[in-house]
């Protein structure tokens, strides 16, 4: 049953309550792919403030670029060199494209502690587009790097940089729409799912916050703008522009674009769209309430609204549509750490997938060896897919579903078959197990000890398995399921069991069979905690 928070919590006022380990990790779990022992003994070192600030605080953009790993590419390229910045290959575009995949996953994996790469993927999500439908890997390679470069940057200036992105312009085929024939893609998706949002429908067409007639005057504006495969950019042609005046519905208070013939005047038409569609308080509403459903829960009744999303919406509107103040404001208030917000949302498989590796400690064999080492995140990107949600492929346009279709949202992630795929990838690498489809290779190594090791007192069978059930569990356990995690590392056994057999492994840790005995009773420990429906939860 759904916890339901006290109205007093609903506020965005600044969380002065208790700052701990369960306060730091439900902000770790939220802003990065999961929480490690040492992420959380970070936060929990500063205040709550300065703690989000310092996820709030970005790292350098990554430096290592994608690579090739396919057993070469094109003129006399080598595995190890990078694909970015060679001509188009359709020979070897798809392996260009799993390079892609498996380099993110890399970044996920070794993520530093900011929310560089899940606001990233938040805007993947948001303006959704396919590398199947793109065709280009270098296309989708700029676009990722631009989404990453801007995560908590100004939302108006990347909703400008989206409309002109060459794998946005082919997706949405931006690249098509001509005076002639204008298409009606992305001036369509960029009201209904990027900007200003649908609203009540009032007709057929017609929404509360556009119309049918605002989306053909928008596609008018963008008429022109065409994707170079040689610059990797967006490039205009004069003839293919519609430069007569747009006029625009009382939606937008009957708004005419005056219209141009050249660049210069074409950019400043979209400029004018842009500035119309944000002046429109319903357009910062959206983009916080989808910030709201990611972050915190997907429940927004009439008190979340009027209490959190519209100051959300002020917030971001006085910062000139600036991000990282609503995301600062956000991750600081009262509602953020209550109770009823803790353990709330089903991971989506990212979350479990990476957030596992990392807890887990979990390694991927021949690191030296560029192909294997590709072969590790790409299989960890088709486990995603496995689990509905393989980056750089959402389903359509609108993204995930588990984010925007009410009235289930996260809860679609959960049915018998991706229940069954999670539960096995998660014994696959508890227990070492995980092996790459393709070629029956191990792919994953956990290291439990490590973890083991970071129990207050990894030598006290209780107090050991209170902390990893503090680490693996939003939310307290019951005892009735604490003493089952107790039978499972010592089945029938007293406490001094584990006492002697972890204090006879440390005396002699390269003694194979003293660390053998630790190794399966941790094993079995961790593989049950993994498949407990709690740990489902973030």
């Amino acid at each position: 049953m759904r916890k339901v928070p006290s109205p007093t919590a609903i506020t965005l006022d600044q969380y002065n309550g208790p700052w701990g380990a369960a306060q730091a990790a439900h902000l770790l779990r939220r802003t990065m792919f999961g929480a490690t022992p040492a992420d959380i003994t970070a936060l929990q070192a500063m205040t709550m403030s300065q703690a989000v600030d310092s996820m709030l605080t970005l790292d350098a953009a990554p430096t290592n670029l994608p690579l090739i790993w396919y057993h070469g590419d094109s003129n006399g390229t080598n595995d190890g060199q990078t694909w970015v910045g060679l001509v188009y290959n359709s020979m070897t575009d798809f392996n260009r494209t799993e390079s892609l995949g498996g380099w993110w996953i890399s970044l996920m994996l070794f993520q530093n502690r900011t929310i560089r790469e899940k606001m990233t993927l938040f805007w993947h999500n948001h303006f959704s587009c396919g590398a199947t439908t793109v065709g280009d890997a270098r296309y989708m390679y700029k676009q990722n790097t631009l989404l990453r470069a801007n995560c908590l940057g100004n939302f108006k200036s990347l909703v400008k940089s989206i409309t002109l992105d060459p794998a946005m312009l082919v997706y949405l085929s931006g690249n098509q729409n001509i005076a002639s024939a204008p298409n009606e893609n992305y001036g369509r998706e960029l009201q209904e799912l990027f900007t200003i949002g649908k609203g009540t429908e009032v007709s057929a067409g017609d929404y509360t916050t556009y119309t049918e007639a605002d989306v053909k005057a928008a596609a008018r504006v963008l008429t022109g703008w065409a994707d170079d495969a040689t610059s990797v950019s967006a490039f205009f042609t004069s003839a293919k522009h519609d430069a007569s005046n747009k006029q625009f519905s009382g939606r937008y208070n009957n708004t005419v674009i005056t219209g141009a013939s050249d660049q210069t005047g074409a950019t400043r038409e979209l400029d004018d769209l842009l500035t119309m569609i944000f002046s429109e308080q319903a357009t910062a509403e959206y983009i916080c309430r989808k910030i709201f459903r990611w972050f915190v829960d997907y429940v927004i009744d009439d008190s979340i609204e009027q209490n959190v999303i519209v100051p959300l919406a002020q917030t971001l509107i006085s910062n000139n549509f600036e991000i990282k103040p609503v995301m600062s404001q956000l991750l600081k208030s009262s509602l953020f750490y209550d109770p009823a917000y803790t353990g709330c949302v089903i991971k989506p498989p990212t979350d479990l997938i990476i957030g596992s590796m990392r807890l887990l400690n979990v390694t991927l064999p021949d690191t030296a060896y560029i192909t294997n080492q590709y072969y590790g995140w790409i299989g960890l990107r088709d486990d995603g897919e496995n689990m509905q949600q393989k980056i750089l492929e959402p389903p359509n346009v609108a993204g995930w579903p588990e984010y925007y279709e009410a009235p289930s949202y996260h809860e679609l992630w959960i049915n018998s078959g991706t229940l069954n795929t999670r539960l096995k990838f998660l014994t696959a690498i508890a227990t070492n197990t995980h092996q790459n489809p393709v070629h029956n290779e191990l792919l994953t190594s956990a290291d439990l000890i490590t973890l083991a090791k970071t129990s207050s007192d990894p030598s006290n069978p209780l107090m050991l398995i209170s902390d990893l059930a503090a680490l693996f569990f939003p939310n307290p356990l019951t005892s009735d399921q604490m003493t089952t995690l107790h039978d499972q590392l010592l089945p029938g056994l007293p406490d001094y069991e584990w006492t002697n057999e972890w204090s006879a492994f440390t005396a002699a840790p390269t003694d194979a069979t003293k660390k053998a005995a630790v190794v399966n009773k941790l094993t079995i420990l961790i593989n049950y905690m993994v498949q407990l429906p709690e740990y489902q939860l973030m």
